[in-house]
């Protein structure tokens, strides 16, 4: 509504959150403080961090990006040699800060906290038998099951209670645990959601995406595993596998979309699959076009790879605003298609006249790229051929990742020619699924949002929870 605050236009898919740790530095929470800035893509809603000084945990966390939740004043305040952190983009209710991460709880053995990237498929089924045990729940948070069942273990150390309490979960799970002892990292069997490791001077760090160790000045070892858990502790890193075998299944996204492009994924940099997704969809999908133009940030690199193997000339078209939040307040009088405005700008001089391809990662709702393209033919493009360098986004991920049901997936009820005279382009084209693991490489990956194939069963989704409302926090 004009003059209140509202969700700017955004059609991607979002990655729920980004973890760090550290391990063996008297300025751990600073270093954490800094790999949350480089984590900031996965999640922009909430930062947190816990500390330990080997005798308690401390905890701060609010709503916010991370350079406004941590002032130096407050990162003082949490002294210690080990520490975790969080980023987190809501998925399910309201926004609110007793949803933000780390979670710490004091228990029978202890002190505890706990960061998680990723979604567990059977939470409703957990919480509620929780609930019929006497579990309180504080959130609507899917992993505060997680220190419920720790709780509920009867196994005799920390490692091993954490280990009893996965063996319970399904799901999608990159975790990092800390006690006032230790740093554990945990990565579920499938892999899906990724997790690095990193060596300091005086110990380790963990991280979502390797980049973040380049911004510390440590030095990326390699990734956990799937199905492996690392426990670093004065001793040093030890590494156990307590779950079974399974199949590894990456998601295919994050090398799509969802994480920077610098970082390197098992193996395999994200800014030349990005490029080989390009070129692979110059082949699939060509056009009779004049230029080629990204949709920033993300279309960049496949946008390059595009017009390398079309042989186009590469244009920034579209300028991108990077002082957006999530949300704005509108202005009074009414400007047409605001949200998009906001964020992205043609150049007129790039398009004007010209037959353009534009190049995006994904199209979900189709309502972005309908404002996107109208944009381009009000700044002069002659012809709009848009290209995306994915499969069409036809099925909901439960593996930790922000989506729509599927009726709101335009790809799912919609064929292409239909998708195009929606977003009123002169064409689009696709990047077939098989194209898409052939440009990334390797082998073990979740397409689940384009083929509908679920490695891992889901009950139900938490539409429904109840939450208190409480105020003033």
């Amino acid at each position: 509504m004009p003059g209140s605050e509202r969700v700017v236009d955004d059609d991607h898919f979002h990655d729920q959150c980004g973890i760090f740790g550290v391990y063996g530095s008297s300025e751990a929470a600073n270093l954490t403080y800094l790999g949350l800035h480089a984590l900031q893509h996965r999640g922009q809603e909430s930062a947190g961090i816990a500390t330990t000084d080997g005798d308690r945990l401390l905890l701060h966390r609010e709503l916010g990006l991370v350079r406004d939740v941590f002032s130096e004043a407050i990162l003082e305040r949490l002294p210690g040699n080990k520490s975790i952190g969080h980023v987190r983009y809501s998925t399910e209710g309201e926004t609110h800060v007793k949803n933000a991460q780390p979670l710490a709880v004091d228990y029978e053995l202890g002190s505890i906290a706990v960061a998680h990237n990723g979604n567990l498929t059977n939470y409703e089924e957990l919480r509620t038998r929780l609930e019929a045990d006497g579990s309180i729940f504080q959130s609507t948070n899917d992993s505060e099951v997680l220190v419920h069942l720790i709780a509920h273990s009867r196994q005799p150390t920390a490692v091993d209670r954490i280990a009893d309490a996965l063996r319970q979960v399904r799901g999608a799970f990159s975790l990092v645990f800390l006690t006032p002892e230790q740093l554990i990292a945990v990565r579920d069997p499938h892999g899906f959601r990724p997790l690095s490791i990193g060596r300091t001077k005086g110990g380790y760090v963990l991280s979502s995406e390797p980049p973040a160790f380049d911004l510390i000045g440590a030095e990326y070892m390699r990734d956990v595993e799937a199905g492996e858990m690392v426990v670093i502790n004065e001793s040093g890193l030890e590494s156990f596998y307590p779950f079974g075998e399974a199949e590894r299944r990456m998601c295919i996204f994050e090398f799509i979309y969802f994480a920077r492009p610098d970082a390197s994924l098992g193996g395999i940099s994200v800014y030349e699959a990005r490029k080989r997704l390009g070129r692979a969809l110059a082949d699939e999908a060509p056009a009779e076009a004049d230029v080629v133009v990204p949709v920033p940030d993300s279309g960049v690199p496949a946008a390059l790879g595009y017009a390398q193997r079309a042989g186009l000339p590469f244009e920034v078209g579209l300028i991108r605003s990077h002082y957006v939040g999530r949300t704005f307040i509108e202005p009074q009088s009414s400007i047409r298609h605001f949200g998009v405005r906001l964020k992205l700008n043609p150049v007129r001089e790039a398009l004007s006249g010209k037959r353009v391809v534009v190049v995006d990662d994904s199209v979900v709702r189709g309502t972005t790229s309908r404002k996107i393209v109208k944009m381009l033919r009000d700044a002069g493009a002659r012809e709009v051929h848009m290209r995306i360098s994915a499969p069409p986004t036809r099925w909901p991920c439960f593996y930790g990742i922000d989506t729509p049901s599927r009726s709101e997936l335009i790809a799912s009820n919609h064929s292409e020619e239909e998708i195009a005279k929606y977003i009123t382009c002169d064409s689009i084209g696709y990047l077939s699924i098989e194209g898409t693991h052939t440009a990334i490489s390797g082998e073990g990956y979740c397409d689940a949002c384009f083929s509908g194939d679920y490695p891992v069963p889901f009950t139900s989704r938490t539409h429904h929870r109840r939450q208190l409302a409480l105020i003033g926090m």
